[in-house]
């Protein structure tokens, strides 16, 4: 059963609908963890949230036309290609009736999450603007480190994260259990970021940036120091230090294909047993993570 069923009331479960990073890399090397751009949804309660749009938000929109009407809550980390590419597709915004609560913090440019979102959809770039869609959008505009409850019972935060351009990681708590989505951020060379250290601290589930392993990152032919974006090993050493349930290695390099992903999976696993290399269709039970 989808998390999307309204019906489960009293579980907290997240779905990865895109893992990947950069540019959707679809193909026969990327049959097993998937092609599309990153797209995380989760459903705490009665409470449906999803995290970036990238092109996974499309196959998920296909998904929630079963369950309409609807309202659920996007937010997006940052407004970098493969984050707001799915937007345009996303069918469910389309459809009178249905509900989303969008929400961004404001670009170093100035520029809000609702600007950005309307102008990947202008002429030349796109046939129809935002404005076509029916649904009741509503946006909101997060000041980096707000606080965001919904309902009584849950309430996400957010943090600055280390990436070209800014990026903000979420935590959502509910009922007791906790689950952290960070990403795009970049680990600092001396030091545990005490952003990312404060949203994963004592989570249930942590959802990481692993972007490349240390010897890419490293490299002296194609160094990816100052890219904004992580390693596995990293992840390890942020989940020991933070006492993380479950950890998930997330945001693909698109040149990674499954043969190298089923590497890390050894690799990652081997250093922090409790760990699963993101793939789409994945889902996580966060009240039990084991």
């Amino acid at each position: 059963m989808s998390i999307a069923n309204d019906q489960a009331n009293d579980q907290f479960k997240i779905q990865f609908w895109g893992v990947r990073g950069s540019i959707a890399c679809p193909g026969q090397s990327t049959v097993r963890y998937g092609g599309n751009t990153s797209c995380v949804a989760m459903q705490a309660g009665s409470h449906r949230i999803i995290f970036d749009g990238g092109t996974g938000l499309r196959v998920l929109g296909q998904t929630l036309l079963r369950y309409m009407p609807m309202e659920g809550h996007l937010f997006f980390t940052h407004s970098h290609w493969d984050h707001i590419q799915g937007f345009p597709f996303f069918i469910p915004a389309f459809v009178k009736g249905n509900r989303f609560n969008i929400y961004g913090a404001i670009a170093p440019n100035g520029s809000t999450i609702e600007q950005r979102l309307n102008d990947q959809m202008l002429h030349p770039n796109f046939p129809v603007p935002l404005q076509i869609m029916a649904a009741d959008l509503k946006f909101y505009d997060l000041d980096i480190g707000e606080s965001v409850q919904i309902g009584d019972d849950l309430l996400v935060e957010s943090a600055l994260l280390n990436h070209p351009g800014e990026a903000i990681g979420y935590r959502v708590n509910w009922q007791g259990h906790s689950a952290a989505y960070v990403t795009d951020t970049e680990h600092y060379p001396d030091r545990i970021d005490e952003n990312v250290f404060k949203l994963a601290k004592d989570v249930d589930v942590l959802i990481y940036d692993a972007t490349y392993t240390d010897e890419e990152y490293h490299s002296e032919k194609s160094s990816k120091v100052g890219w904004g974006h992580s390693t596995w090993q990293e992840a390890v050493k942020l989940c020991k230090a933070t006492n993380v349930k479950k950890l998930v290695i997330f945001h693909h390099d698109p040149l990674h294909d499954d043969d190298f992903m089923d590497r890390i999976k050894d690799d990652v696993i081997a250093a922090y047993p409790n760990s699963v290399i993101a793939w789409e269709g994945l889902e996580i039970d966060v009240m039990n993570p084991a």
